[in-house]
């Protein structure tokens, strides 16, 4: 019978699994059933299955199916090609070419060429890069143009059909929050008691197996299976999307999960440890034992000097039930604490630290971005709105534009200043819900907030780094050199209200106590008072 560890490899990058390949069916039949079971057919297969069953030799159409490496084209390729061959051509993977002699572009080439003169449709696993790459180098015109046009307009043309990995998220913002059906199926897939093939070598390999390492394998299995700590996993997967901009694939997650049962330590620990994997080095940074508290400052002393009280004595008892033991470090406790923050465990000691994980940027961006995308125009959604538009977009673009005029009053903003002397403008900037109306909303990270200064409109792109650093610009924060990367996009925005604030024909000067209005009333003739 096959180890744990073993049939857990199949979810390693590295692994003969991790890439559908035509197998011969005696090809390590224990790991093809695991794979089978793991398998999870998404959306975006049963539409590339419908697109592709739709195809005849009468019309025969090409299919570009568009993504990222590692996102799953090859698996569902593979299984398509199973199914359509032989009356539907098939090339799994534009990255690679049939000749030692040939790049991936002059077999593109041959393979249109052998298009147009058979009967056949065809389909095709393209990289996204690729697409572009073949529209700037390729040889065909018929399939340069068809790209060309695709590439500006996302659209399909007659006979060809262009489905992107892109248009199905593995995130998704609904009306009760955020949902990340993937990896919440592979989760429960992976982690069932019942019909599952992996919980079958996990009970075997704990009764035959109980040395140190198997031990602490099993008992990250054991974590992994409570839906509370799969959640947690799933936050911190969606966080690494809105701040980091991490894009989540099927081999990406498949080895970030291996990396979390089968790392060098408790999941806990393997959960911030970073590595070689994509979504672990992003994850590293939002490690709760970098958090400083005074509830958290208390307990990290306590630990270390040995001061426990009851609670946490039965509370570290307990652990062992789930194999964990009892002696690891105090920054181990506070990612364990962090993990079981849903759960409930014990005595459920670990819930004394959950006002400490607040997670309140997560809820404040869900909420804001869902107002912006269901935009209908009533009158509960623009009172919402206003809020936002006017306690924190508008209030954190005053407060750093005037960062160095404190003096200024709210509906002031400083243009320059020389000398002492302060050049400064009066503008009205308000929520512009009509031009907002004309915004669709189909990427999770970020929203299009739209203000009219004065009678101009502006866009501008809010992801959850931005709202972070306005919130705490609100707060009296100021930016730093750490905030060069967001804080660029306050700096364009102002650069453009700067420009409707130089044609204003009110301008104000203040000096101390000395204030000074320059009004313009005629192309070269302004009327100043004050003096």
């Amino acid at each position: 019978m096959l180890r744990f560890k073993s049939a857990l490899s199949i979810l390693s990058k590295s692994s003969p699994y991790a890439v559908s390949t035509e197998r011969s069916e005696g090809e390590s039949l224990l790991h093809d059933k695991i794979k089978n079971h793991l398998y999870i057919k998404m959306p975006i297969e049963q539409d590339v299955e419908s697109r592709i069953s739709s195809f005849s030799a009468v019309n025969p159409a090409v299919l570009f199916l568009c993504g990222s490496s590692g996102d799953g084209k090859s698996e569902i390729l593979t299984a398509c090609k199973k199914k359509f061959s032989p009356r539907v051509r098939f090339h799994l993977d534009a990255t690679h070419s049939f000749n030692p002699q040939e790049d991936a572009i002059e077999t593109l080439d041959k393979l249109f060429d052998d298009y147009q003169e058979s009967p056949y449709p065809l389909v095709i696993g393209i990289n996204t890069g690729m697409l572009g790459n073949y529209a700037e180098e390729g040889r065909n015109e018929l399939f340069k143009t068809t790209i060309y046009k695709y590439l500006d307009t996302n659209k399909d043309t007659d006979l060809f059909y262009f489905i992107d990995f892109e248009s199905y998220p593995k995130f998704r913002v609904g009306v009760d929050g955020y949902t990340a059906e993937f990896t919440e199926k592979f989760l429960q897939k992976l982690t069932a008691v019942d019909n599952n093939i992996i919980r079958q070598v996990f009970d075997k390999d704990v009764l035959e197996h109980c040395d140190d390492e198997s031990r602490k394998l099993q008992a990250n299995y054991e974590l992994l299976s409570m839906p509370t700590v799969q959640k947690v996993i799933i936050e911190l997967l969606f966080k690494a999307r809105l701040v980091k901009d991490q894009f989540l694939t099927a081999r990406s997650l498949l080895d970030f999960i291996l990396t979390l049962l089968a790392g060098p330590g408790y999941l806990f620990d393997n959960l911030f440890s970073g590595g070689d994997n994509e979504l672990a080095s992003k994850i590293i940074e939002f490690d709760p034992a970098h958090l400083r508290t005074k509830n958290i400052d208390r307990f990290i002393l306590a630990n270390d000097l040995a001061l426990h009280d009851d609670a946490f004595l039965a509370f570290k008892a307990e652990l062992k039930s789930l194999g964990i033991d009892a002696f690891i470090t105090s920054h181990s406790y506070l990612r364990l604490f962090y993990i079981l923050k849903n759960s409930d465990f014990s005595n459920n000691y670990h819930s004394n630290f959950v006002k400490d994980f607040n997670e309140s940027l997560i809820e404040k961006y869900i909420k804001i971005y869902q107002l912006h995308r269901d935009y209908d125009n009533s009158s509960e959604q623009k009172i919402s709105l206003k809020n936002f538009y006017n306690k924190t977009l508008r209030e954190a673009l005053r407060k750093y534009n005037n960062r160095n005029a404190s003096n200024l009053e709210k509906d002031h903003y400083l243009i320059s200043e020389l000398n002492g002397y302060q050049l400064v403008a009066k503008l009205d900037i308000k929520f512009d819900s009509k031009r907002m109306r004309l915004f669709s909303h189909k990427s999770s990270s970020f929203f299009i907030a739209c203000i009219k200064v004065e009678d101009e409109s502006i866009t501008l792109p809010i992801n959850i780094n931005l709202l972070a650093l306005m919130l705490k610009i609100v707060d009296g924060y100021r930016p730093n050199k750490h905030d060069k990367n967001t804080v660029v996009l306050l700096d364009e925005l102002l650069e453009e209200i700067a420009q409707i604030a130089n044609r204003a024909t009110i301008l104000h000067i203040f000096k101390g106590n000395e204030n000074y209005t320059v009004k313009s009333v005629d192309d070269d003739e302004f009327e100043v008072s004050g003096m």
